[in-house]
């Protein structure tokens, strides 16, 4: 009996002193390392709940919604916007003084021209100078009546390949898009129209007669292409009008007037 004391007396002796040293190795390991071998590890897949004092950061969204738009209901909301905006500023530029009297596409005397306009007022013909600007501006107004079907036509055919990012682009992206994709094809169709139209105001009369009498007074051989210059000076004052519709389109609600532009042109108010 006395046996079976001393032998449980020494089992419990060695269990104190081997916790003792337990905790001895995990206060030094603590104090080395700062990890507490007292918390078991995270096991994996475990779910630990905490509280924080700090909210989650939720994932930032585009500020543009466009996640419920198709590119092709994207391309069409764009390509309604254009065509809008030819329709409207053909329609404008159409009227009298259409070109004359906006300042924005109004088609000056031809630079390499500019000496005639000086040379003549300097001889007291400036009215024949202001006569050949008004002209100019006259064939403009008849021409570009015959402008909308051509632009309509470029814009049908006109594949958006990039249409998100033309809608998220600056005011008059989708113009500038247009433009540089179809200024070569819209040239070549409009220039006879703009040739017929110089003949029927006269301008292409009146012009003629004017660089000669500069020619006669200064001595000097000086001629210019009209019909190309007219051309283009009209196609930009066309894309000007679109471009000032598309700003407006994407600026101000209520001149999205169907429900393509609105649901299009609303996804990108946030942009």
């Amino acid at each position: 009996m006395r046996k079976s004391i001393f032998i449980a007396a020494g089992l419990l002796f060695s269990i104190s002193t081997q916790a003792q040293l337990l905790d001895m190795i995990k206060s030094t390991v603590k104090d080395k390392t700062g990890i507490d071998l007292n918390t078991p590890p995270a096991t994996k897949g475990s779910t630990t709940t905490t509280t924080s004092t700090t909210t989650a950061t939720p994932t930032k969204s585009s500020p543009a919604n466009l996640g419920n738009l198709t590119s092709t209901q994207i391309s069409s909301g764009l390509k309604e916007a254009l065509s809008i905006g030819v329709t409207d500023g053909v329609k404008k530029l159409a009227l009298t003084d259409g070109f004359l009297k906006n300042e924005a596409v109004k088609i000056l005397m031809p630079e390499k021209l500019r000496k005639i306009d000086t040379t003549l007022r300097s001889i007291g013909m400036g009215s024949l100078a202001d006569e050949g600007v008004k002209l100019l501006n006259r064939a403009a107004e008849d021409a570009v009546t015959e402008a909308a079907p051509i632009f309509t036509n470029a814009i049908t055919s006109m594949t958006i390949t990039d249409a998100k990012n033309i809608l998220l682009g600056t005011d008059n992206a989708a113009t500038n898009y247009l433009q540089g994709k179809t200024q070569s094809q819209l040239f070549t169709a409009f220039q006879p129209k703009v040739k017929a139209s110089l003949g029927k105001v006269g301008a292409d009369t009146v012009w003629k007669n004017l660089i000669s009498k500069y020619n006669t007074f200064t001595g000097q051989s000086v001629t210019t292409d009209l019909n190309e210059y007219v051309t283009t000076e009209t196609i930009n004052g066309v894309f000007k009008m679109v471009a000032d519709k598309e700003s407006g389109i994407r600026n101000t609600p209520a001149m999205r007037t169907t429900s393509i532009l609105q649901k299009v042109f609303g996804a990108q108010d946030n942009k």
